[in-house]
């Protein structure tokens, strides 16, 4: 008997019962999300045609789509082999669907049948930073200071959102540059959920599986599992690195040195050489706003997570003309394939450690304890 099979596996009988199983769904989602067909889908990408592939992380393939009311959509198809059940994933979906900011990727709708997990996203057209920032010269844009600065800070915006306004706050988890997406004013907007927990007020760190993205990983998290907002402001710090240089952290090509990015700009701290980090592709730029977010940077990666700032603090240390307290300033931490380097004891014991605030200004109370969740 020839029978006709559907990308994905599965008969045509076998998709109709799963048209079946996806609408039995419907009373599980948010009024507000809408669900979709497989066929409809498969449809809006031309049957998940190569040419119109965008993207691709380590849960599935990223698509751009067309809905048959004209709407462009980024479509993600999760890895078909993926142990998560049909209530774990709309739990999923529930906390990112509310999850409403300008800074951060808004989810439209998603597909379910059978084993099939998809996500439909609202399209950005200029992609993600790493292809605009890190890729090759064909897909690279010409990112002025006045653009990296304003993507900077929106990322940061975004994070804080996360952190500090939803009930129960969220950690991203892989804060990096493919995971922030450019609109076509490029606005940047935060992406990619798929490793994000929540995170309740009355908790102080959550204990997990480390996952993430070398180079970007706080190395208390990296070594130990232990999961605080802090791990996702130290990302944002290495980000900032990279928005600043144009170069990748995990790129061990600084002069004669094999260092990473956050080491090469600690070394350029501690020379009062900051500048060097610029990429040559910036053309004018504020010098003193540009050694003020290194400086920030180097604040959010600091070895000791309770030294980093929030990223509510971030925000304000990016966007006021509020002085930055060098003195509180300490070294970096760094975790990659060779190990960890950065003072290992104010590491571990940085949780219980007593700061400043990393930056004086008369409108904003000091910190004196800081206690990371």
């Amino acid at each position: 008997m020839n029978m006709m099979h559907c990308c994905f596996g599965g008969s045509r009988d076998e998709k109709k019962e799963q048209g079946r199983n996806n609408q039995d769904l419907s009373g599980s989602l948010p009024v507000h999300l809408q669900l979709f067909t497989y066929n409809e889908l498969r449809s809006a990408t031309n049957n998940f045609h190569p040419i119109n592939k965008i993207g691709r992380g380590g849960f599935g393939t990223v698509y751009k789509g067309i809905l048959r009311n004209g709407r462009q959509v980024a479509i993600k198809a999760l890895s078909a082999g993926s142990k998560q059940g049909v209530k774990e994933f709309l739990t999923e979906i529930d906390m990112i669907s509310n999850v409403k900011h300008p800074n951060l990727v808004e989810l439209i709708g998603c597909c379910v049948q059978g084993t099939d997990r998809i996500l439909v996203y609202e399209y950005v057209e200029n992609n993600s930073l790493d292809r605009a920032l890190l890729g090759s010269k064909s897909n690279a844009k010409k990112l002025d200071w006045s653009m990296r600065s304003s993507i900077c800070l929106g990322a940061a915006k975004g994070l804080a959102f996360l952190h500090e306004e939803l009930e129960p706050h969220i950690v991203h988890r892989d804060i990096k540059a493919s995971n922030i997406l450019l609109d076509k004013e490029f606005v940047a907007k935060i992406g990619d959920f798929g490793l994000a927990k929540l995170f309740p007020e009355n908790i102080t760190h959550i204990s997990t599986r480390v996952a993430g993205t070398t180079g970007y990983l706080a190395p208390e998290y990296a070594i130990g599992g232990k999961l605080t907002k802090k791990a996702d402001v130290y990302s944002f710090g290495v980000l900032t690195l990279e928005l600043i240089s144009g170069r990748g952290n995990s790129e061990a090509s600084w002069g004669d040195m094999q260092e990473c990015l956050l080491e090469y700009t600690w070394k350029l701290y501690e020379e009062g050489k900051l500048l060097e980090l610029v990429d040559p592709e910036i053309e004018e730029y504020p010098e003193d706003k540009v050694i003020r977010y290194a400086k920030i940077a180097l604040f959010c990666t600091q070895a000791a997570p309770a030294r980093r700032p929030s990223m509510t603090q971030v925000v304000a240390m990016l966007s006021k003309d509020i002085r930055l307290n060098d003195k509180e300033l300490t070294a970096p931490g760094f975790f990659n394939s060779s190990g960890y380097s950065g003072g290992p004891s104010s590491m571990m014991q940085g949780t219980h450690a007593s700061v400043s605030q990393p930056f004086t200004s008369s409108a904003i109370t000091t910190i004196t304890q800081v206690t990371p969740r």
